[in-house]
């Protein structure tokens, strides 16, 4: 049902050359009309008083390489979250999977100067470590921060760049933890942010911290039955404010990617406002789905069967967006990451 076929060409491996100049289908809901625009376009359809909700989360440098203990074996390990700042403890992935066994001892750095021991087989690939270092918590931080590269998506083939730490990062982007970027917010420069501004569109900001499981594949027949990861969202009583005021006044609210969609719509008040949230959601939303908060939404193009369109057909309506998506292919638009963008009003 969530199926296409996606021509290899259309996988955007760069980013565009300026982040508002990316391309922008817009897609009206109720008339059912697709425009084609560039990014910076956006500002024609937002007026005084309303709002954007973005995530401000921060991509950290996830992806490392080091080697096994006696054999030497390249080992690609992939941060995934702190679970211990104290004991220096971690969840990761590690590939090859196969060669890594409890007790076994990473080395990394130069010098193999950062050693981490493996402590427990989470899951079949993802594996906790222990990282064996004597400096300060800060001085950790900033080694694995020296360590690691960006993280880009597994289909980007090329070689990270030095422009990529820049580029897979929103302007915003605020409270590190994520490790895979809020991409619906890549396009915006921070020209068009002070032009949005000027006009006097408002900002609310929320941090949901993008875990691997945005790019996890569903593979049940029956939708209810798929189990999003948990990530964790964090919304402020000024984000509330903000966006509460918009939606009593009646104004545009536009939630700025998946993620802010996922997180807004994890803490709806029985009224339909957004309440204040500290803590960890999983949810996954699919066609049918009432939406409560936003009234238009920001997002890339994505991958065939992901939870990423789902969520966005639930949005736009099944039909419309999957004509959109065809009509996108047609025009040679750039898919995922660093693709092109799509405003559904």
């Amino acid at each position: 049902m969530f199926k296409f076929n996606l021509p290899k060409e259309l996988l955007a491996e760069h980013p565009a050359k300026s982040r508002d100049e990316s391309r922008l289908m817009v897609v009206d809901r109720k008339s059912g009309k697709i425009s084609h625009k560039k990014f910076k376009d956006i500002i024609n359809y937002f007026d005084d008083g309303d709002v954007m909700v973005m995530n401000d989360t921060k991509v950290f440098p996830a992806r490392m390489y080091g080697n096994k203990e006696k054999t030497g074996a390249k080992i690609e390990v992939f941060l995934l979250r702190e679970l211990n700042a104290e004991s220096r403890l971690w969840d990761v992935l590690v590939d090859p999977a196969r060669k890594i066994r409890i007790g076994n001892k990473l080395y990394f750095g130069d010098n193999d100067n950062v050693v981490a021991e493996v402590i427990d087989n989470t899951t079949s690939r993802g594996r906790t470590l222990r990282f064996l270092y004597d400096g300060s918590y800060e001085e950790f931080r900033q080694a694995l921060y020296e360590l690691g590269e960006t993280p880009l998506p597994k289909y980007i083939k090329r070689k990270v760049e030095e422009s990529d730490a820049d580029r897979y990062q929103t302007v915003f982007a605020k409270n590190e933890g994520a490790v895979a970027a809020p991409t619906a917010g890549l396009h915006f420069s921070r020209e068009l942010m002070k032009r949005l501004e000027i006009k006097g569109v408002n900002f609310a900001f929320l941090t949901l911290h993008v875990g691997l499981g945005t790019f996890r594949m569903v593979e049940v027949e029956d939708l209810t039955k798929h189990k999003m990861d948990s990530e964790e969202a964090i919304i402020s009583e000024a984000a509330c404010k903000t966006v509460n005021s918009a939606i009593d006044k009646k104004k545009r609210v536009c939630a700025v990617g998946t993620t802010v969609m996922r997180a807004v719509e994890s803490s709806v008040s029985t009224t339909g406002h957004l309440n204040p949230y500290n803590g960890w959601t999983n949810k996954f939303i699919f066609p049918p789905y009432d939406f409560s908060v936003a009234n238009c939404m920001i997002t890339n193009f994505h991958m065939p069967e992901s939870t990423l369109l789902m969520q966005v057909c639930a949005f736009g309506g099944y039909d419309l967006i999957m004509k959109a998506y065809k009509e996108a292919i047609k025009e040679k638009y750039k898919f995922y990451s660093y693709g092109d963008a799509m405003l559904i009003i």
